[in-house]
């Protein structure tokens, strides 16, 4: 226990901090110390203080060790530990609120965080490419779809993100989707080049205030563009616009926001797509994003059961309880093998299942999955739901 092995007679402590970086001191002091939110993170092996830890030394006012400390900037926000609090203390928030603290008072950040800060605030985007390239990822189909970009008037408005539109590796998602969207006769539009940054990573990573020139810009856009649906096909940009974004602007009262796997089961039910057999065994991992912070789990598993011919398999741990895939939480960029190490750890769980391939609803999972088979040797594919849906539409045409 770190408070057994200070000597806290000599100290200065300052409650005042302490009350500064916890949404409600009082609540965190009722911790019991239990050590259920150590056991339920990814990245506590990795911790110089454990979240147990951390949280007493914020019980006590001890700053100096807090601040200095880099258990918050490997937090992946993954939301584990504060769904399984049994005193219901929001620690995620709390991690949240040490970034705010330590970039807001100057402190040392990882160096990775400034230049994230950077590359948003100049160039719109997390990769540092011309924003105005947004729609490359369009390039390699068959035919560009009609009224793709910036179509005024058009009922859906895709929402592309960061990493589908600039990371290679997840070109084949925001690609298969559109392809889902012309089958099923979907009046669709995306921003282009005026699409920005959701701002999720900045939130994430501390910088909470810079989100507001990003949310005022792109719900401007969804008014000129006048569309009703707004689907995104990342969760961290779906969770900025359900949770982040009314904090800063007013939304379209007649907008609704949707993840896409909620949208495919809408067309699904609606007998817009037809699905054709895939004879494949699959696990599915949800992602943090949208499963524990957003509630979207009944989705992405009936559309799986809805595809004739594919086993699903479910992993130990899923759900609410799924184990995190290492991906979130900017802790890739503070320390990549850490990222690395979790995924890998959660290939594993995937592998037990005896699925040939892991099915995800996120572009990021996806990616660090991938990395994460590719470290532990392990010969599994990665897909994104919307790949296996556009699979089964094209077999059931074929």
């Amino acid at each position: 226990m770190v408070a057994e092995v200070l000597d806290l007679t000599t100290r200065e402590l300052d409650f005042e901090f302490a009350a500064e970086v916890t949404p409600d001191l009082d609540v965190l002091r009722t911790c019991i110390q239990c050590g259920t939110c150590s056991a339920s993170c990814p990245t506590a092996y990795a911790m110089d203080y454990t979240p147990r830890q951390l949280w007493k030394l914020v019980q006590l006012g001890l700053k100096e060790e807090v601040v200095n400390s880099r258990t918050f900037w490997l937090c992946t926000t993954c939301q584990a530990c504060t769904v399984r609090c049994p005193r219901g203390i929001e620690l995620t928030e709390t991690m949240l609120m040490l970034k705010r603290y330590a970039v807001q008072e100057g402190l040392e950040v990882p160096e990775g965080i400034g230049i994230l800060r950077d590359t948003v605030t100049t160039k719109y985007n997390i990769s540092g490419d011309d924003n105005e390239t947004r729609l490359i990822w369009a390039e390699n189909l068959e035919h560009m779809p009609e009224g793709i970009e910036a179509q005024k008037g058009s009922e859906v408005l895709y929402f592309v993100g960061c990493v589908s539109a600039f990371y290679p590796q997840a070109y084949s998602i925001p690609q298969a989707l559109v392809q889902i969207f012309e089958a099923a006769d979907v009046g669709f539009t995306t921003m282009g080049g005026e699409e920005w940054c959701c701002g999720y990573p900045l939130y994430g990573g501390g910088m909470k205030d810079l989100v507001l020139e990003l949310a005022i810009h792109n719900v401007e856009r969804v008014k000129e563009l006048g569309s009703t649906k707004l689907v995104a096909t990342c969760p961290s940009c779906y969770y900025a616009w359900m949770h982040i974004y009314p904090q800063f602007v007013e939304l379209p009262p007649e907008l609704e926001i949707l993840h896409a796997t909620e949208y495919l089961w809408q067309l699904i039910e609606e007998g817009r797509i037809e699905l054709g057999p895939v004879e494949r065994v699959v696990t599915y991992h949800d992602p943090c994003d949208l499963g524990r912070k957003s509630g979207v789990y009944d989705a992405p598993r009936a559309i799986l059961n809805s595809i004739p011919g594919l086993e699903f398999r479910e992993m130990a741990s899923y759900g609410e309880d799924a184990t995190c895939c290492g991906g979130g939480g900017d802790v890739e960029i503070s320390d990549r093998e850490v990222t690395g190490q979790v995924g890998m750890l959660r290939m594993e769980q995937a592998q037990e299942t005896g699925a040939e391939a892991v099915v995800s609803a996120c572009q990021q999972c996806k990616r660090t999955l991938l990395t994460g088979a590719r470290r532990a040797k392990i010969r599994m594919r990665t897909f994104d739901l919307s790949e296996l849906v556009l699979e089964s539409i094209r077999n059931a045409e074929s």
